[in-house]
C-alpha cells in the first residue's frame, strides 16, 4: 500500500464514527474522519444524556466533544467537510468532498447515520432540545409526571408511548392518518391504556414555548382545517429516520428506506466499505450501539488491510 493514501478513511462523527477512530489509530492505521454537515452526530442536539456507561449525566455536545478529543489524542486526523461522493469502480476508493478535495483511501468506514425526519413547522427549530425530541428513550426521564406530546401512528410512535408510559400518565399522541399504522400488537398496547388519548386526523402545526421551553404545540384537523392547542412540556416527533446515504453509489445495497445492507456484522455489499451505527441500523438507534458497531467496523478494516498487505 501507498503511504500516500489514507488507510481508513472514516465518513461521519457521531459515536459510530469516533469510535471507529479510536479503535483504527489504536490499530495504527492513521485513520482519517471527514466531519461531514453535522459535526458530533444527533447528540449535539440533545441537553443531557443518562444512559452513557460510566456517565451519570452528561450533556450531549460535551460526551461528543470528549469522544473527539480522545480520537485526537491517539492520532486521528479531522477534515472539516461532507462528502458528495464515494467512487468504488477503483481501488483505493475516492472520496470527495463538497470542497472539490478528493481523498483515496483503502478502505472506507460509513458512519453518516440518520436524521429524524422533521415537522418542518414554526417552533420546532427553536425549542429543539429544549421539549423537542425525537428520542424519548434519551430524554423520557427528564418528563416525569409532565404533559408529553407523541407525534406519529407507527411503530416507533407506540414505542415512545409505551416508554413514556413509566415515567408519567400525561400522553397524547397526535396522528396525520384516521387510524394507527403500527402493528397490531403494539397498537392494542397503546389502546387499552385509558391514559393514554389518541388524536386521529390532526398535523402539529405549530410548537409555542416561552423563549426557555415548550408549553404548547397548535394542531390542525385534516378535515375541517380548525386549529386548537394543547398545553404540553414536551413534544416527541417520531414520524421515522432518514439514513444519510443517498450520495452513495448504486453498488452500495440498501433497503427499500434507504439503509445500507450489511452481512457479517458491518460489511457492505462492496469488499473494503463497511457501515457502523445509524446509517445501517434501523432497530436500536442508541449511542451506544452505534459506539459499538463502530468498534467493530474498524476491527473489520483492519483484518480487511492486514490480508491486503500478504
Amino acid at each position: 500500500m501507498k503511504d500516500s493514501i489514507i488507510p481508513v478513511l472514516i465518513i461521519g462523527s457521531g459515536p459510530a464514527g469516533l469510535t471507529a477512530a479510536i479503535y483504527a489509530a489504536r490499530s495504527a492505521l492513521t485513520p482519517t474522519v471527514i466531519e461531514g454537515k453535522k459535526p458530533g452526530g444527533q447528540l449535539i442536539g440533545t441537553t443531557y444524556v443518562e444512559n452513557w456507561p460510566g456517565q451519570k449525566r452528561i450533556l450531549g455536545p460535551a460526551l461528543m466533544q470528549e469522544m473527539r478529543e480522545h480520537a485526537e489524542s491517539v492520532g486521528t486526523e479531522f477534515i472539516a467537510g461532507n462528502v458528495t461522493k464515494v467512487d468504488d469502480t477503483q481501488k483505493p476508493f475516492a472520496v470527495t468532498l463538497d470542497t472539490g478535495t478528493t481523498f483515496h483511501a483503502h478502505a472506507i468506514i460509513l458512519a453518516m447515520g440518520a436524521e429524524p425526519k422533521r415537522l418542518n413547522c414554526p417552533g420546532e427549530d427553536k425549542y429543539w432540545g429544549k421539549g423537542v425530541s425525537t428520542c424519548a428513550v434519551c430524554d423520557g426521564t427528564f418528563y416525569k409526571d409532565k404533559k408529553v406530546i407523541v407525534v406519529g401512528g407507527g411503530d416507533s410512535a407506540m414505542e415512545a408511548a409505551s416508554f413514556l408510559r413509566s415515567y408519567t400518565d400525561k400522553i397524547t399522541i397526535v396522528h396525520i392518518l384516521e387510524k394507527l399504522t403500527a402493528c397490531q400488537a403494539m397498537q392494542e398496547r397503546i389502546l387499552k391504556d385509558p391514559t393514554i388519548k389518541v388524536i386521529y386526523a390532526h398535523t402539529v402545526s405549530a410548537i409555542e414555548g416561552n423563549n426557555e421551553k415548550v408549553t404548547g404545540v397548535v394542531i390542525t384537523d385534516q378535515k375541517t382545517k380548525a386549529s386548537q392547542k394543547i398545553e404540553t412540556d414536551g413534544a416527541f416527533i417520531t414520524i421515522g429516520l432518514k439514513p444519510n446515504t443517498d450520495f452513495l453509489p448504486a453498488p452500495l445495497e440498501r433497503d427499500q428506506w434507504g439503509y445500507l445492507k450489511v452481512h457479517d456484522q458491518t460489511k457492505t455489499s462492496v469488499e473494503g466499505i463497511f457501515a457502523a451505527g445509524d446509517v445501517q441500523d434501523f432497530r436500536y438507534r442508541q449511542a451506544i450501539t452505534s459506539a459499538g458497531s463502530g468498534c467493530m467496523a474498524a476491527l473489520d478494516a483492519e483484518r480487511y488491510l492486514s490480508a491486503l498487505r500478504k
